[in-house]
C-alpha cells in the first residue's frame, strides 16, 4: 500500500477533533479492545426511535435500545425470538397481545436516575409507544401502530391536536395498558396477526426511560439512554459514530438455529453458541457517501465489512468469485437479495404529475415506460439489482415471483403514443412537449449530491429527452430531502424503501391514504386500494392474503404513483479478522453478532 494517508485516515483525524463538540451528552470513550469498523453511505438523522426512519439511524438505534423481541440471526425463513420479553401471548383472534418482560434488565446510567440502577419495566414500553402518538414527537413511523388500530390511542392523540394541549401520557387506554411491573397488554381494533414483528424493531418499539426524555425537553433528539448492547460515546453528525459495549447489558446470548442444510450457519452456531452478546467492545461507524472512498477504505484495511459499491463489483468479485488479491488476504464474500425497492415517486398532490384524472395517470405511465430501468441496472447498479415488477420485493409476504408487468418495461414508442393521445404535445414549437392546456411540461426530480445520484440524473435526462419531455434536477442532502418529502414539497424523488419487517404490508403502506406524510411519500389516496389494504392486514398469512396483496399491487401499477426500478443484490466483503458475520434482512445492527479474531483485537 502507498504511504500516503488514505481518505478514511484523514477523516478519522478530523472526526476525533470534532467529536467532543458535536455530542455534548455522549459518555466517555473507552479503551478500544475488540473494535469492528463499518460504514454507511447515508447520513443519520438522530437516535430517538420515534423520530427516525432512515437506515443509518435505525441501525444505531437497534444497538442502543431494546425492542421486546428480536430475530434469530440464522433462521431462514426469518423467525422471531425473545429479547427483553417472551414471545407474546396472543388471543381474541389476533386482537390481544400480552408481553412479559424479563426481570433484571437495566438502563445505562444517566443523571436522571440519581445514581440508582434503573430497571426496565412494562411501563417503559407503554410510555415509549405512546410517544409515537404524541403530536409533539412528529413520528414518521406512527403508521405501524395506527394501522393496527391500538384502541384509544388515536383518540388521545386527536384530543391533544384539537385542544392544542400536551399529550396525556398518564391516561390509561384500552389498547395499551400496564398489567403489572413486568407485563403489558396491547389490544387492537381489528385482527393484527403480524403486529409482533413491530415489536422486534428497536426503531419502532425500542424502550426509553421517561425521566431521561423529560430531563431533555428542548432536545430535538433525546439522548440515547437505553438497555441495548451498546451505548453512544461519540457522534460527529454525518461523519462518525462510535459505540462501546454497554456494561449493564447482560441478557443477549448467541443461541441461533440455522436452517436445515445451512453449512455456514451451522458452523457459526456451533462456534458461538452460549456466548454473551455483544462479542466486540467497540463499533466505529464512518458515514462515507461517495463510493470510491468506501472502497479504498476497505482495501486499506480500515473497514472490517463492506457492502461493495456496485461500480467496484467486478474488481471485488469478478465472475462472482472473490478477486485473487483479496482472497490471498483471506477476505470472504456474503451475498443475497435484500427486501428493498429502489424507486422514484410522483407526488400525487402536485398539479403537474399528480391526480387521478386520466391524463395524469397517462403521464405517469408514459414517464415510467420511457425510463430505461435496464440501463440503471447495468450501468448504475452494475447488475447488482434485480428488476422490479412492482413495489413488493422478494423476502416479504405477498411477493409474487411470477408477476411480469409494465413496471419493468422500457418502451419509448408506447410512451410517446400515450402522451400524444392525452394531449401532451409540443404546442409552441420549441421542441419540448407541453401540458394539454398549453402550459409548460417541466419535471423536477430531486436527488442527492453523490456519484450514484448523478448517474441516475443522466439516465433520467436521456430517457426524457427521447420522448421530448424537459426535466430539471433539484439536488440536496438526504436529511433535507426527507423533510421536504414529508411536507409534500417535492414533485419527484429518486429514493427507496427498505423492509423493516418481513411483511408485505410494509410496502402496501407506501400507498395507503392515511399514511400520507409518513410512509406514503407519493401521497397516493385511492379508496379501492385503501379497502384492499385494510382487508389484507386482518388476515393471517396464507393464499387468501397473498391474493389481496397482489391485487393491491396491480391497482398501484395501473395508477403508477411510483416507478420502481429494482431490488438490491447485496455483496458483502468481510475481512479475515471478522468472525460470525452473516447478512440478515431485518437485523440492522449486524455488529452485535460478530467477533474479532484474538490476534486482531486492536487493528
Amino acid at each position: 500500500m502507498s504511504a500516503t494517508p488514505s481518505f478514511l485516515s484523514a477523516w478519522r483525524l478530523a472526526s476525533m477533533l470534532l467529536a467532543a463538540l458535536c455530542c455534548a451528552w455522549a459518555g466517555p470513550v473507552a479503551a478500544q479492545g475488540k473494535t469492528v469498523r463499518v460504514t454507511f453511505n447515508g447520513s443519520e438523522t438522530g437516535f430517538d426511535p420515534p423520530r427516525i426512519s432512515d437506515v443509518t439511524s435505525a441501525a444505531v438505534v437497534a444497538s442502543l435500545f431494546d425492542a421486546p423481541l428480536t430475530y434469530d440471526l440464522l433462521a431462514r425463513p426469518v423467525r422471531l425470538k425473545p429479547n427483553t420479553a417472551q414471545l407474546p401471548e396472543v388471543s381474541d383472534n389476533y386482537t390481544r397481545f400480552v408481553f412479559s418482560i424479563k426481570p433484571g434488565i437495566y438502563f445505562s446510567d444517566h443523571p436522571a436516575f440519581k445514581g440508582q440502577p434503573r430497571e426496565l419495566t412494562a411501563a417503559d414500553y407503554v410510555y415509549s409507544i405512546k410517544r409515537y402518538y404524541d403530536p409533539a414527537t412528529r413520528s414518521p413511523t406512527l403508521f405501524h401502530y395506527e394501522n393496527a388500530g391500538l384502541l384509544g390511542l388515536s383518540e388521545l392523540r386527536k384530543k391533544a391536536l384539537d385542544t392544542k394541549t400536551p399529550f396525556d401520557y398518564d391516561t390509561e387506554v384500552a389498547g395499551l395498558r400496564v398489567l403489572d411491573r413486568y407485563r403489558f397488554e396491547v389490544r387492537t381494533a381489528q385482527p393484527a396477526p403480524r403486529l409482533p414483528y413491530v415489536f422486534a424493531s428497536p426503531g419502532v418499539s425500542g424502550a426509553l426511560a421517561r425521566e431521561v426524555v423529560e430531563a431533555h425537553p428542548a432536545d430535538q433528539m433525546v439522548p440515547p439512554v437505553g438497555t441495548g448492547a451498546f451505548r453512544l460515546v461519540s457522534w460527529t453528525r454525518s461523519s462518525r459514530i462510535v459505540l462501546e459495549r454497554n456494561p449493564v447489558h447482560k441478557h443477549s446470548v448467541h443461541n441461533e438455529q440455522p436452517a436445515e442444510g445451512d453449512t455456514l450457519g451451522r458452523d457459526i452456531a456451533n462456534q458461538f453458541r452460549g456466548r454473551s452478546l455483544p462479542m466486540v467492545d467497540r463499533v466505529e461507524i464512518a458515514i462515507i457517501e461517495e463510493t470510491q472512498p468506501r472502497w479504498l477504505a476497505f482495501l486499506n484495511d480500515e473497514l472490517d465489512l463492506l457492502w461493495v459499491p456496485p461500480e467496484f463489483i467486478t474488481q471485488a468479485v469478478p465472475n462472482n468469485v472473490v478477486a485473487p488479491n483479496l482472497a490471498r488476504r483471506g477476505v470472504q464474500m456474503r451475498q443475497y437479495v435484500i427486501p428493498i425497492t429502489r424507486h422514484v415517486y410522483f407526488n400525487m398532490d402536485h398539479p403537474l404529475v399528480g391526480g387521478l384524472q386520466p391524463e395524469r395517470v397517462a403521464l405517469r405511465r408514459a414517464l415510467s415506460l420511457a425510463y430505461d430501468t435496464s440501463r440503471e441496472i447495468s450501468l448504475v447498479r452494475y447488475s447488482q439489482m434485480v428488476p422490479a415488477q412492482s413495489l413488493m420485493p422478494p423476502g416479504v409476504s405477498g411477493y409474487d415471483p411470477k408477476l411480469k408487468s409494465e413496471m419493468a418495461e422500457h418502451s419509448p414508442g408506447r410512451a410517446k403514443a400515450l402522451l400524444d393521445l392525452f394531449g401532451y404535445t409540443d404546442r409552441d414549437g420549441d421542441g419540448w412537449r407541453d401540458q394539454p392546456d398549453g402550459s409548460p411540461l417541466v419535471l423536477e426530480l430531486t436527488t442527492e449530491p453523490n456519484q450514484t445520484a448523478r448517474a441516475l440524473q443522466g439516465l433520467w435526462q436521456k430517457s426524457m429527452n427521447a420522448i421530448g419531455v424537459k426535466i430539471n434536477f433539484r439536488v440536496s442532502t438526504w436529511p433535507e430531502n426527507i423533510k421536504a418529502s414529508r411536507a409534500g414539497r417535492l414533485m419527484m424523488w429518486t429514493t427507496g424503501w427498505s423492509a423493516a419487517i418481513p411483511d408485505g404490508s410494509y410496502f402496501m403502506d407506501l400507498l395507503y391514504g392515511p399514511n400520507v406524510g409518513q410512509a406514503n411519500a407519493s401521497r397516493f389516496n385511492l379508496p379501492l386500494f385503501n379497502d384492499i389494504h385494510q382487508r389484507q392486514r386482518q388476515l393471517p398469512d396464507g393464499p387468501e392474503r397473498d391474493a389481496l396483496i397482489q391485487q393491491g399491487m396491480k391497482v398501484a401499477l395501473a395508477y403508477m404513483p411510483y416507478k420502481a426500478s429494482g431490488h438490491d443484490v447485496q455483496t458483502w466483503l468481510v475481512q479475515p479478522r471478522v468472525r460470525g458475520y452473516v447478512p440478515h434482512p431485518f437485523i440492522r445492527d449486524f455488529w452485535r453478532h460478530v467477533d474479532i479474531a484474538p490476534d486482531a483485537a486492536a487493528p
